[in-house]
């Protein structure tokens, strides 16, 4: 299999175009987002109540898709295909940036490299391995299987991320780990099978304009990481 050397991820929307045609919400917190009261979120929602504080959501800037992604993925929990790494539970929750309450049937759709830092489908890589889509349940939120990516030169560990609703994609953006943590699990085989990665999120450019709001909050459950982010879209 290629390896991936970059994948040439660049080029942010703005934040004020996000607050003017809608986008990407994001509560870092695990606990998820919270709204002052209902009435005020009702009152001020929209992304003038965002704006105002009176709905406390965080808006982020959307982050490009890069080169590898690949549609039509197939609807499953498990994603790994056998690929070897620390486990990875994925707890993405979706909810409507202009009240903060959840949202049913999203698709959320994400993938990222393995190990070694091979993505499945491109550059003569075969599988579809670290791929998939998972619908949010009334409580907004789609469950992963996966595995702890990988690194690749030019770029922080992460994993590309897309919110589809109704057919129209409403957020793509890109969800990174804490460096720390990185480097604990890069002890273990098989990722202390290569050497020292060249990038750390201090040193990703897109970790430095505006991908640092998608930082996983992260813990450890027995033998594998628990990561959860919470995400926010304007549905028109």
């Amino acid at each position: 299999m290629n390896r991936i050397t970059a994948d040439q991820d660049g080029g942010l929307t703005r934040r004020s175009a996000l607050l003017k045609f809608g986008g990407l919400a994001a509560a870092l917190a695990a606990g998820g987002l919270k709204v002052g009261n209902d009435e005020a979120g009702a009152a001020t929602g929209g992304p003038a109540g965002v704006a105002s504080g009176a709905v406390t959501c965080v808006l982020t800037p959307e982050l490009t898709e890069g080169p590898y992604y690949l549609p039509n993925e197939k609807v499953r929990r498990n994603l790994t295909e056998g690929r070897p790494g620390t486990p990875l539970t994925l707890r993405t929750t979706v909810v409507d940036a202009s009240t903060c309450k959840p949202i049913k049937n999203a698709a959320v759709d994400i993938w990222h490299c393995d190990a070694l830092g091979v993505y499945s489908g491109v550059q003569g890589n075969t599988g579809t391995f670290l791929r998939g889509i998972q619908k949010t349940d009334a409580k907004g939120l789609a469950l992963f299987q996966t595995v702890y990516p990988g690194w690749y030169t030019g770029r922080a560990v992460h994993i590309h991320v897309k919110v589809h609703i109704g057919g129209n994609v409403l957020h793509t953006g890109q969800l990174f780990f804490p460096d720390t943590l990185t480097d604990t699990v890069y002890r273990k085989a098989p990722y202390n099978s290569r050497g020292a990665r060249n990038t750390r999120n201090a040193g990703d450019s897109i970790y430095r304009n505006g991908g640092s709001r998608g930082l996983l909050s992260l813990r450890k459950n027995v033998t594998a990481y628990v990561g959860a982010i919470t995400m926010g879209v304007h549905r028109s």
